[in-house]
């Protein structure tokens, strides 16, 4: 019924006009305004209801990223690390949102898993292999350059056999190529890092970052003794 009400309304206006009803200029501005506004409406109800449907252009504003801020973060992260006593060459994290940026010097590399390395003295020897116990000295630190727990100030070293999944996979990764002697700095992203909870020093948005020192790598075999059975690492 409001189709039919509409059409006739559209026609009855261009007969009006077409017998000089409305001959004025300004009067002729405003029918055809009126008409223009008439077809869209008519338009919009065709479309409605023949279900039909069309997106308007979206205007967006994008945020664009100014040097400057990035510059006065990582001026503010220095800062901080400074405070913390963080290690020399240590990495700065920009965080913009949900996204963290790795700022390093050349020095590091970037694997393909995401952990970050930086071999301050390679080792001699082989590297550890699934089973072997490895002894290893390190000191952890977070995004600020915090200390949040050191082997050397609890004053004896850690052992681990590797590939018992004993390890965070970004730990067990940095420490799988090293040789005895050999020091590094592994940066572990969150999606290779720690467990988090309560217990623990670790946060799911945090890096976490390891100067880690190889001690040395034993060779593992089971021992069973009538019913009891242990490993032991020469």
């Amino acid at each position: 019924m409001m189709l039919y009400l509409l059409e006739f309304l559209l026609y009855f206006f261009k007969y009006a006009y077409n017998t000089n009803f409305f001959m004025a200029r300004e009067q002729k501005k405003v029918f055809l305004h009126f008409e223009e506004n008439l077809r869209r409406r008519f338009l919009l109800i065709f479309l409605v209801t023949s279900g039909i449907s069309w997106s308007l252009p979206s205007y967006g504003k994008t945020k664009a990223k100014n040097p400057y801020d990035e510059r006065r973060l990582l001026e503010q992260n220095k800062r901080i690390q400074r405070e913390n006593n963080a290690p020399d060459d240590f990495p700065s994290f920009v965080r913009e949102g949900f996204t963290v940026k790795v700022v390093t010097s050349d020095n590091y590399v970037k694997r393909d898993s995401g952990l970050i390395l930086w071999d301050i003295a390679v080792g001699k020897g082989d590297s550890p292999k699934d089973g072997q116990q490895v002894t290893f000295h390190y000191v952890g630190y977070n995004e600020s350059g915090r200390r949040i727990d050191s082997t050397y100030l609890q004053g004896a070293p850690a052992k681990i056999r590797m590939g018992t999944k004993a390890l965070v996979p970004g730990f067990e990764e940095g420490i799988r190529d090293m040789k005895p002697g050999g020091k590094r700095r592994i940066i572990i992203p969150p999606e290779l890092g720690p467990p988090v909870g309560p217990s623990t020093f670790f946060s799911s948005k945090q890096f976490e970052v390891f100067d880690v020192e190889l001690v040395g790598i034993k060779d593992c075999t089971r021992r069973t003794i009538g019913f009891y059975s242990d490993v032991v690492c020469n």
